[in-house]
């Protein structure tokens, strides 16, 4: 039985994140699936319990919630193996599985989702051999969408990019895949229904999800650093300005950033620095999780974006390092994602360390064009990494692969799904 989403056209979608799902339920008594409300967790897990013949409990049926909340510990005891949806609804539900999965000794026994990184999750034995694995799904990656390979990360440390790789995707088809966004009630609906379904996620999420959980009284300030956050993708996100433009207090900023990271609204990119010198700038980039939500936010549509003189180059950059980042959720083990720049602004877009130190660093342009001074930020890292530079990499809106020099290329943005 094929693991799979349904989008708002009814086609079934098959997700990357099914065989790592089955592989955790094989080593660990615990297995929790986060991700945004709304990106298929509810189907895909419902889709693995029918596979495994367990029973699947929704904590979205009242009924069920309200048995959870009443006593959480019968709700668990003897239930295993189960699928349990929605556990963060249920404060004091991970808890309860805590203690169950800890006189157990089978893999398999509980799975869990969650549209938060609850608190509740800390309480897992997720350092005990074969006890918790946290796993993450994301909106739909481009390559689920096409049914292509989305193996761009693990080819480019493998064996750097393909030097004949050529891509029919065009600027335009660049611009229709970024508004369209990756959740599958929103891919195939009309720009009009898609807009309402931005803002009744929206809605939906800050004042359900976070503002029940976090008890906030000042909604709209988090939906005007939410705007803010997305009109500023691809910069750097300094709490102190940002408090200043919205009149709210550093702290609150803080404390709204992590909470909105907590949701999967947002994700952030840190610094990334191997002691090279001491002009590495430390601040981290935010981005929005979704680029169609993005360009909802900062009221971007279609057929704006085609526009030359439009703010593509940001919007562009946030939704590859996004399609990066759903990758990494399924690549070799241990990659991580970063950004770079100095105080005397070179910059790279995107830096991918792997455990060994070795990286491949990737900057994103909205042009079908790429120059030589494109790979100045590139050039200065792989002159301080030498061999750990394993690629460097500038993504464009262009059809062909482009030496430039030893282990850089410029290359379409497509390979990203398409390598």
């Amino acid at each position: 039985m094929s693991a799979t989403t349904a989008s708002s056209n009814g086609r079934n979608i098959a997700r990357r994140m099914a065989a790592p799902l089955r592989s955790a339920l094989t080593e660990h008594r615990t297995v929790v699936l986060v991700g945004p409300r709304r990106c298929g967790k509810t189907v895909l897990v419902s889709a693995l319990s029918r596979e495994r013949g367990v029973p699947c409990r929704s904590l979205d049926q009242p009924a069920t919630r309200r048995a959870a909340a009443f006593d959480p510990v019968e709700f668990v005891v003897g239930a295993d193996p189960v699928v349990i949806d929605g556990v963060p609804q249920v404060p004091d539900l991970a808890g309860a599985v805590a203690k169950a999965a800890a006189h157990g000794s089978r893999p398999g026994q509980f799975l869990l989702t969650g549209s938060v990184r609850a608190p509740g999750f800390a309480d897992l034995p997720s350092a005990q051999p074969g006890g918790t694995a946290v796993l993450e799904l994301w909106p739909l990656s481009q390559g689920e969408l096409d049914g292509r390979p989305d193996r761009f990360v693990d080819r480019m440390f493998a064996a750097g990019p393909r030097p004949d790789h050529r891509s029919a995707e065009t600027r335009a088809g660049y611009v229709e895949r970024l508004v369209r966004g990756g959740f599958p009630e929103a891919v195939s609906r009309t720009p009009l229904r898609r807009r309402r379904f931005h803002d009744a996620y929206l809605t939906e999420l800050l004042d359900r999800e976070i503002g029940q959980l976090a008890e906030i009284e000042r909604i709209d300030e988090m939906r005007a650093l939410t705007r803010l956050v997305a009109s500023r993708s691809g910069q750097l996100l300094m709490a102190g300005t940002v408090a200043g433009e919205l009149g709210i207090s550093q702290r609150t900023v803080a404390r709204y950033l992590t909470l909105l990271e907590d949701a999967f609204l947002l994700r952030r990119i840190p610094a990334w620095t191997r002691d090279i010198g001491t002009r590495a700038v430390s601040a981290a980039k935010v981005a929005v999780v979704d680029s169609g939500l993005a360009a909802h936010l900062v009221g971007r549509g279609a057929a704006e974006l085609r526009s030359l003189e439009s703010p593509l180059g940001p919007l562009l950059e946030g939704f590859a390092a996004m399609e990066i980042a759903r990758q990494l959720t399924w690549s070799a083990p241990g990659i991580e994602m970063f950004h770079y720049r100095t105080r005397d602004q070179l910059e790279v877009d995107i830096v991918l360390e792997n455990p060994r130190g070795q990286v491949v660093a990737v900057d994103v342009k909205a042009a079908s064009t790429v120059r030589d001074e494109d790979f100045r930020g590139l050039r200065h890292l792989a002159d301080r990494l030498g061999a750990d530079l394993v690629a460097g990499i500038v993504l464009h809106t262009g059809p062909q692969t482009l030496t430039f020099g030893s282990r850089l290329c410029a290359v379409p943005i497509a390979a990203l799904w398409e390598s």
